[in-house]
């Protein structure tokens, strides 16, 4: 079992932060997105006010696709952070993942955050979060732990290969992992929801984890905060994760290419019934609302945003609320303008053509 030097962590941890703001750490994929064209409707035959942005999703009713994606937990900076984000999503509704909950593991106080947390905002929705390498090593009583700890609706479980071989306290122990996955979807009551971390999932894996009951697949695609790069920019500089880091620095499928490739695979499926049984989320260099309806035509159940929350929350408050108004603005005027009164009706018609520029 990892055992976590506490000074060390929380270097790490502030490292990330640091390192995710700056620009060097951003693997941008603007052509993918242009790839994807929305059909507009210039006949909408709705009124705007007619739009509803409410999705079902893990059988339950959201007020809609949105949600916080998970980003920093368990150091001295982050409950500030999480506190400013959480009082945002209680009031409005929006799904909130929590950053790695590995220092809870063995550190019997680090749960104390979420207990602080839950005490100021006792309704809002949580994602717990852990590491693929960290679960295949941890007993399941510990993860219910974890659950337990934030009182989550969801369980995101985080898959990072790249970013653990370029971290220099890095734990690129992956073997088993599809096994440990099958066994917690077995045994806890809880919806699984496997990630990646910015580097996107392919269609072979989403298959193979569709195939052991995973609820929902989050693609996480290259496009924003690439953990390569940070990794790369933490390491000294001319260790081997940092000289490796600049030839892995683009490395990934792109959140619109994965969508892309899966929604031609699942067009192959004739049941519907089939096609729906595990939930795709997509997150990874989601920047507008306009970029989250080309996420929800292709194919996605909910859309996550992590560094552009960051950013609003080291502000405050009203900067997260503004910016969480204006995603469901945009999102609400992209369906105004495809004639489309709801997510699922977006689902059952095809408005979207990929162009190869």
């Amino acid at each position: 079992m990892e055992i976590i030097n506490e000074t060390q962590f929380e270097t790490r941890k502030k490292d990330h932060i640091r390192c995710a703001l700056s620009d060097e750490s951003q693997s941008l994929v603007t052509q993918d997105w242009d790839r994807i064209l929305l059909i507009p409707e210039a006949l909408p035959e709705i009124n705007l006010d007619d739009v509803s942005l409410e999705v079902k999703s893990l059988d339950q009713i959201w007020k809609n696709p949105f949600f916080v994606s998970s980003m920093t937990a368990g150091h001295s900076d982050s409950f500030k952070i999480n506190s400013v984000l959480a009082q945002v999503c209680e009031a409005q509704g929006w799904l909130l993942g929590v950053g790695s909950q590995r220092r809870e593991i063995d550190d019997l106080d680090a749960h104390l955050e979420w207990r602080e947390l839950r005490k100021k905002y006792p309704k809002v929705l949580l994602a717990s979060n852990i590491g693929l390498s960290q679960l295949i090593q941890t007993p399941i009583v510990k993860i219910q732990k974890l659950i337990e700890h934030t009182e989550a609706k969801v369980l995101f479980v985080h898959t990072n290969p790249l970013q653990e071989c370029l971290q220099i306290e890095g734990t690129p122990q992956f073997k088993g992992g599809l096994t440990a996955i099958e066994k917690i979807r077995k045994e806890l009551n809880i919806p699984i929801v496997v990630k990646e971390v910015g580097s996107g999932i392919s269609v072979a894996t989403i298959l193979r984890l569709k195939n052991i009951g995973v609820n929902a697949v989050d693609v996480s695609g290259r496009g924003g905060t690439h953990w390569g790069r940070v990794e790369g920019l933490r390491s000294p500089k001319q260790s081997l994760n940092a000289q490796a880091a600049v030839s892995f620095k683009d490395w990934g499928l792109s959140t619109p290419k994965a969508l892309y490739l899966w929604s031609q695979s699942n067009s192959k499926i004739g049941n519907l019934e089939d096609q729906l049984s595990m939930e795709i989320w997509a997150s990874g260099g989601v920047r507008n609302g306009l970029q989250a309806a080309k996420c929800l035509a292709l194919g996605a159940q909910r859309v996550g945003l992590a560094k552009p929350f960051l950013e609003a929350a080291l502000v405050g408050p009203e900067t997260v609320t503004e910016l969480m108004c204006l995603l469901e603005y945009e999102l609400k005027v992209s369906l105004f303008c495809l004639g489309i009164k709801n997510i699922c009706e977006l689902k059952q018609r095809k408005v979207w053509e990929w162009e190869n520029l």
